[in-house]
């Protein structure tokens, strides 16, 4: 299901209505129209705004000028309490020495090295979940920071600390959208920033945890007792260019960004996934046709569960808009743009675009072995951006998806429970009341549909 898109175009006298809908839930507010449009602009005496859905201007922000569309300050206040100056957040220069430091860690063979963590995670969230009902979203959470906390730290999320961060950010995700109106507003400077009280609280408490666990790591990486972990390898890495590593402080802002870019978007897109298995029995039984994924060497065996996420990813990206901002005055479709306007880049609406992609709505992941589909992903499939600025760990993202979709479905019949779940935008898409799944374990060998 997707949120209702209002068919009337913005008038002077929609303005308010948009406005107290835009802050209650970003995917509704939209009206229908920007899901044929190439370009949308926002006027308002405090702010221009352009919503971007033609290829090439995306392409132009995100990889032909990316020093002329950095990302915008104000979109990213309301995050700035958790995760300082992480490089989610850094431009220029600043951005350029973290990636510097980041990127080795995660190439070569990273996901190879991450695979047992990841089956781990899995092979846990099997084992917790049992017959009944269950709310999935909460438990797609915590293997997912499992699977994180294994990754980074070698540790399971019963890890004390762990577990002090998962819990903590259960309230921030819902405490602290990804978009507020700082993302349209370019709001007077003299006007007070309000972070609201539940997230900074949070906040606070996952980095505090956050910082033991670098502590401890440093520590051990210090007497010689360290595991070669991604934690490990990030910490001792020296920028080729300036010849220093991150020091303790910077590894904490960088370590949140690693907890909610790793945590938080998996979770979201492994409960949408399971969400349209348990809908489509047809496509349910060829991912459990496909088996367990047991071994790295199993995952190239598993090109429908595959295509089933990337299908999920489409219809339901974790991230559902990105903001960047001009430098500069510029001109987009013969419409000039003033320095400091904000560019609205959203995949939400790119990834059901009625010119792009055939039968948007639709759950079909065999649309990913036609051409059409490939042309389409080419121009207009971001759930990890693109760009110098993709997501270093999206190798490692499908395939911990791959894992613990094939994991669940292999173990379980999976059906809907209760009225379907409708997204909305807190830190990544979510069910604006959970996900109510019914699970029905497979006690001996697979059952067919």
């Amino acid at each position: 299901m997707i949120p209702p898109k209002p068919s009337s175009r913005l008038g002077r006298a929609g303005w308010l209505r948009y406005l107290r809908l835009f802050r209650r839930d970003i995917l509704s507010a939209q009206p229908a129209h920007l899901y044929r449009a190439w370009m949308a602009e926002y006027r308002t005496p405090f702010f221009r705004s352009y919503m971007m859905n033609d290829p090439q201007l995306v392409d132009l922000v995100l990889k032909g000028r990316l020093a002329d569309f950095p990302k915008s300050a104000r979109v990213t206040e309301g995050l700035a309490p958790m995760l300082g100056r992480s490089v989610f957040v850094t431009n220029g220069a600043e951005w350029a020495r973290q990636r510097r430091i980041i990127d080795p860690a995660f190439a070569g063979g990273e996901v190879r090295q991450a695979f047992p963590a990841i089956r781990a995670a899995a092979e846990a969230m099997v084992a917790r979940l049992s017959d009944g009902v269950w709310e999935i979203e909460a438990e797609t959470s915590r293997a997912a920071a499992d699977a994180i906390f294994r990754t980074l730290f070698s540790v399971p999320i019963e890890d004390r600390l762990a577990t002090e961060v998962f819990q903590a950010f259960r309230v921030y995700q819902r405490a602290q959208p990804l978009l507020n109106l700082a993302a349209f507003l370019r709001l007077p400077v003299w006007m007070p920033r309000l972070h609201r009280p539940r997230a900074r609280a949070a906040a606070r408490a996952i980095r505090g945890a956050v910082a033991a666990l670098v502590a401890r790591r440093a520590r051990e990486i210090a007497t010689g007792h360290a595991p070669d972990d991604l934690a490990t390898r990030i910490m001792t890495y020296v920028d080729p260019e300036t010849g220093t590593p991150f020091t303790e402080a910077e590894m904490v802002d960088q370590v949140a960004i690693f907890f909610l870019a790793g945590h938080e978007t998996s979770a979201a897109a492994l409960a949408w996934s399971l969400y349209l298995l348990a809908r489509d029995p047809g496509a349910r039984k060829r991912v459990r046709n496909e088996g367990d994924c047991r071994v790295f060497s199993d995952l190239s065996s598993h090109a429908f569960t595959r295509d089933v996420v990337r299908e999920t990813l489409r219809l339901y990206p974790p991230v559902p808009m990105m903001v960047r901002e001009t430098v500069r005055a510029e001109t987009f479709r013969g419409r000039p743009a003033p320095k400091g306007a904000q560019i609205v880049l959203s995949p939400w609406h790119l990834h059901r675009h009625e010119r792009i992609w055939e039968s948007p709505d639709a759950f079909d992941p065999d649309r990913w072995r036609r051409a059409e589909t490939k042309r389409a992903a080419r121009q207009a499939f971001l759930p990890f951006s693109a760009g110098p600025r993709v997501c270093p760990g999206a190798g490692f993202a499908m395939a911990e998806l791959v894992v613990m979709v094939a994991a669940v479905v292999d173990a379980f019949e999976l059906s809907p429970d209760g009225p379907p779940p409708v997204p909305v935008a807190h830190l990544t898409v979510r069910s604006r009341d959970g996900i109510q799944l019914k699970l029905r374990r497979i006690h001996s060998g697979r059952t067919a549909d």
